[in-house]
């Protein structure tokens, strides 16, 4: 198999695999935590080589694993005093673990090859060298095969724990009368996030995995009110980043990773401003008909208080309508053509008065208001 395919079958692995997890931190409104638990793991990979002093030992990837959800519990352990907030309890945690992991690499793991570059930005290029040989055949880049069983383990617990983690996520009260720990699914979430961030960053490196691990969720999000929608779409959005971040990377010849991050960058920057129901161009939209409608509600009102009374030349009039509302001459003009033309007013010598429908509409209005 050539390397490009193998390193695109890799990125699109890595991306379903940290996208699925992803979405519960989303809901969950922890999303920087995935940019936490990334970083910290490298003081759980450290320690563990200190005791194992072999870098392929299975423990490593148990000392970060472990490591990740120490991260989570201390830095809910502050917030839980009151006396800081969750991001500045993360704020907090996460440049300090981080930070005695890199004084350690440099102080007493200086010979050994604990690359904190590379555990930050990764290489993907490299993914191809490193094969698995089983009974002496090439069976493919060893990235495959690990990042695959993660895929596997991710997509098995959100199967069997998906009506478990849904209910804990949008409501663990309910969850802990139906008998669920919201405090076991928590962890629970946070080791599988802890274990994807381990097996996923040797070869795409942290800064990839956090724009994985959130990039295709919140993008999802903004497409969909399902949650199972929204899994998928997060999977195919980030299989989709993977692709078009190594094409775009293989044109301009730079970093895989920095390019398949930027690339989520922009896929979610384009559904953030074009989509169709949570879009900036919808909201826009919507918020400027809510504003006219409004208005038009506004000045059906102010004409009804005003009808027979001796005030109503003064009120009504055209003219001064923009005064006592307190509106633009054009936003009013354009309020007073809109409601003439949906036949709610008529313009009589420069005053505007009500139709039947628009006294009808105004009722309704009042109803609607004060029913609520």
């Amino acid at each position: 198999m050539a390397p490009q395919i193998e390193i695109q079958i890799i990125a699109i692995i890595v991306a379903v695999a940290c996208a699925l997890p992803g979405v519960f931190l989303v809901l969950r409104k922890m999303s920087m935590m995935s940019d936490s638990i990334t970083h910290t793991i490298l003081l759980g990979i450290v320690l563990a080589f200190f005791v194992t002093h072999d870098l392929s030992s299975p423990l490593l990837i148990a000392g970060a694993a472990v490591m990740g959800v120490v991260t989570v519990w201390l830095t809910e352990l502050l917030s839980r005093t009151r006396l800081l907030a969750e991001d500045a309890a993360i704020g907090v945690v996460f440049p300090l673990l981080f930070s005695v992991a890199i004084i350690l690499i440099t102080r007493y793991a200086g010979s050994v090859h604990l690359d904190t570059d590379s555990v930050l930005l990764g290489e993907l290029a490299f993914a191809p060298f490193d094969r698995m040989i089983v009974g002496g055949a090439d069976i493919g880049a060893r990235a495959i095969y690990t990042t695959g069983i993660l895929l596997l383990i991710n997509l098995a617990a959100i199967i069997i724990f998906f009506k478990e983690l849904k209910v804990a996520t949008f409501d663990p009260i309910l969850a802990a009368v139906l008998g669920f720990s919201p405090a076991l699914m928590h962890y629970g979430l946070m080791t599988l996030v802890s274990l994807t961030t381990v097996g996923a960053f040797q070869a795409v490196g942290s800064v990839l995995v956090v724009a994985f691990m959130i990039g295709p969720p919140v993008t999802a999000y903004l497409l969909t009110n399902d949650l199972k929608r929204m899994l998928i779409l997060s999977g195919a959005i980030g299989a989709i980043n993977g692709i078009l971040g190594y094409q775009a990377a293989a044109v301009l010849d730079v970093s895989i990773a920095g390019s398949m991050a930027v690339m989520t960058g922009i896929v979610f920057l384009v559904v953030f401003i074009f989509s169709p129901h949570r879009g900036l161009i919808h909201t826009l939209r919507k918020r400027r008909n809510q504003k006219i409608e409004f208005a038009k509600a506004t000045l059906l009102f102010h004409l009804s208080n005003h009808e027979d009374s001796e005030e109503e030349s003064a009120e009504a009039g055209v003219n001064t309508i923009q005064m006592h509302l307190h509106w633009s001459i054009d936003f009013t003009a354009k309020i007073i053509k809109s409601l003439e033309r949906e036949g709610y007013i008529q313009l009589f010598d420069g005053l505007a008065k009500l139709t039947d429908e628009g006294r009808d509409a105004s009722i309704r209005n009042y109803n609607a208001l004060f029913s609520k």
